[in-house]
């Protein structure tokens, strides 16, 4: 009896361990969603609060405002300002594991900067404080802007990773992200403070589009219309456009909030050229310091070639090299000179600056493809000279220099060899007419590069010769390197078409390069890209001709294929357009930069390929 009142007692106390067990593990259970769920709440409130802020911040610069608008606009700002500071909080009570695993040097300078601003926020101005410097830079307005417009910048940045972590089809993110900020800067560039005179929004939308798509054409002199803020704004559209929104927004996310998901990995490596995911962030380290090491010996080189003729202080100096390297290694073509790379002054003093201005052009249209395989046979070949010799052979690898580097290179020296030395033929009494020959071979060299996507003009095109004009459209056609800074259908497609064209009359089976076979996928896709890009410039400038009947064919044909393959070079007939004229000619450079064929797969459908279950047959083909 004794012993069956025990067991009783004994399985009454395991139900209540049990049930006891049961409601923490329900608790916990729930606990976790509500986390989630808030965690979830204050990142949506995070981003909303980036937008906001980043939007009072561009108003508080781009307007001019007296004391008590500083007041509000401070004011306004604590709103963002306290959700970031919750967020960081929130996220280091909750998930505290995690905040330290993934954690970032970037993310913890700006997470503490924005805590400092809360201190500073939340205890006044000490009178006699301990370090004075350090307490005028904490308290200062310019400060809190500083830290709260990084965060911002950091946490849209981190959600644009998100989003393709979803599985969101690439060709659609590349051209979303182009064009949100070809509105963006539409809408900066209209600011006061960045105009000396009122801007309409056509033309506006009109120039960032050409900036963020790296065309170069404008309906405003941009010297005379922009102030400095202005062309900072400019500059900005035309190195995120340069260098693509993903790289940038890859850069800011991984060194801010960890590394990303495999999916969003794989994506950013295809698009930033990377062979594996561990080479990733090496890659967009290279991408981007070799950008703007190259874009900073390009402004200090331009700057000692300014002729001092022109009567510029320092400060104007600065700014024209800084503009102008940007410009030029980014193929936008744009200048900050009035006149600019026609400027009799430059065009009368020394030809170093175009000599500057034609290396940073190759330089941008080469690809950076290209230029990751050679940082990777820099590195081999530094390895190998460390490495013992016996070990040398084994070591070296037979295909260190990719087939795409041998195309890209032996056909772009090959285009410009030729049309320079045609131009120098046809245009040595023309428009080279009364210039020395040292000044007319560099002016041929000029001249051949920046139809290529450059876009800068040093005589006028229209004074061309028929033949020098067909060579400019045909090379504006061609363009640079693929994944390169430059337009046109690139050079990889032109010498693939070439490749199959010649396999073809030999009867040969595939196309060959280099002792490698071309793929026919490769092959395929060049044709697609010809066949639309001569279909998209005789659908655009038809479009144009119907409402400008005004004006001639070939200035229309010159100016579509300038803006379809995001040249900038034109015949002066942009000014003169209409407001829908603008318009169509602002989506040909959006397609242009993008890549028609990348839109098209991307809104098409994904259907499963049926083609594969037909019978093959022949056509006539003569």
């Amino acid at each position: 009896m004794i012993k069956s009142r025990f067991n009783i007692n004994r399985e009454r106390a395991g139900h209540k361990i049990r049930h006891a067990a049961q409601r923490h593990h329900r608790f916990i259970r729930h606990f976790n969603i509500v986390i989630t769920n808030l965690q979830l709440v204050i990142r949506v409130l995070a981003v909303i609060a980036s937008l906001f802020c980043l939007i009072e911040l561009t108003l508080f610069v781009g307007f001019d405002r007296n004391a008590s608008e500083v007041y509000a606009i401070k004011q306004l700002l604590r709103i963002p300002q306290g959700i970031f500071i919750l967020n960081i909080v929130f996220g280091i009570l909750t998930t505290p594991v995690n905040r330290f695993k993934n954690a970032k040097i970037l993310k913890w300078i700006v997470n503490a900067a924005i805590l400092i601003t809360a201190a500073a926020w939340a205890y006044p101005r000490p009178d006699n404080p301990w370090i004075k410097p350090l307490c005028t830079i904490v308290y200062s307005n310019t400060f809190l802007f500083s830290v709260l417009a990084c965060y911002s910048l950091f946490e849209l940045c981190h959600c644009v990773i998100r989003l393709i972590g979803r599985r969101t089809n690439p060709a659609l993110i590349l051209s979303g992200s182009f064009i949100v900020f070809i509105i963006i800067g539409s809408f900066l560039l209209m600011l006061p403070k960045c105009t000396s005179v009122p801007l309409d929004y056509s033309d506006s939308l009109f120039v960032a589009t050409s900036a963020v798509c790296i065309t170069g054409l404008t309906t405003v002199d941009i010297p005379t219309t922009f102030t400095p803020l202005g062309l900072i704004i400019l500059s900005s559209l035309i190195q995120v456009g340069g260098l693509g929104v993903i790289t940038f927004t890859s850069f800011f996310a991984i060194f801010f909030s960890g590394t990303p998901s495999i999916y969003s990995q794989l994506m950013i490596k295809d698009m930033v050229y990377s062979k594996t995911i561990n080479n990733l962030i090496p890659t967009l380290l290279y991408i981007l310091a070799f950008t703007l090491t190259v874009e900073a010996i390009g402004a200090i080189a331009v700057y000692f070639t300014i002729p001092p003729q022109l009567g510029l202080t320092t400060t104007d100096k600065m700014m024209f090299a800084c503009f102008h390297s940007l410009s030029s290694f980014c193929n936008a073509g744009f200048s900050c000179l009035p006149g600019g790379m026609a400027n009799q002054t430059l065009m009368n003093g020394s030809q170093s600056i175009y000599i500057v201005t034609s290396i940073l052009i190759f330089a941008g249209a080469v690809g950076f493809p290209i230029l990751v395989n050679f940082k990777d046979i820099f590195t081999s070949w530094i390895r190998r000279i460390f490495t013992h010799r016996s070990q040398t052979d084994n070591a070296r690898q037979v295909h260190i220099y990719d087939l795409n580097t041998k195309l890209v290179l032996v056909t772009t020296l090959t285009i410009l060899a030729v049309c320079s030395v045609a131009f120098f033929i046809f245009e040595f009494d023309n428009t080279l007419s009364g210039m020395p020959i040292g000044k007319k071979i560099t002016q041929s060299v000029f001249n051949s590069l920046i139809p290529r996507s450059a876009g800068f003009t040093t005589v006028n095109p229209s004074m061309f010769l028929p033949a020098t004009m067909l060579i400019i459209i045909v090379q504006m056609w061609i363009g640079g390197a693929s994944q390169s800074l430059a337009g046109g259908v690139k050079v990889n497609t032109f010498a693939a078409v070439i490749l199959n064209l010649r396999a073809t009359i030999r009867g040969n089976s595939s196309a060959t390069a280099f002792g490698r076979r071309i793929s026919v996928g490769s092959i395929r896709r060049a044709n697609a890209v010809v066949a639309i890009s001569i279909g998209a410039v005789a659908i655009y400038s038809l479009l144009i001709l119907l409402l400008e009947p005004q004006l001639s064919v070939k200035a229309v044909l010159f100016e579509v294929t300038s803006a379809f393959f995001t040249v900038g070079s034109s015949l002066g007939i942009t000014p003169e357009l209409g407001v829908p004229s603008k318009l169509i000619l602002s989506t040909a450079m959006f397609a242009g930069r993008v890549g028609i064929l990348s839109i098209l797969v991307g809104v098409a459908s994904q259907a499963h390929d049926r083609s594969v279950h037909y019978p093959t047959d022949n056509i006539i083909i003569s």
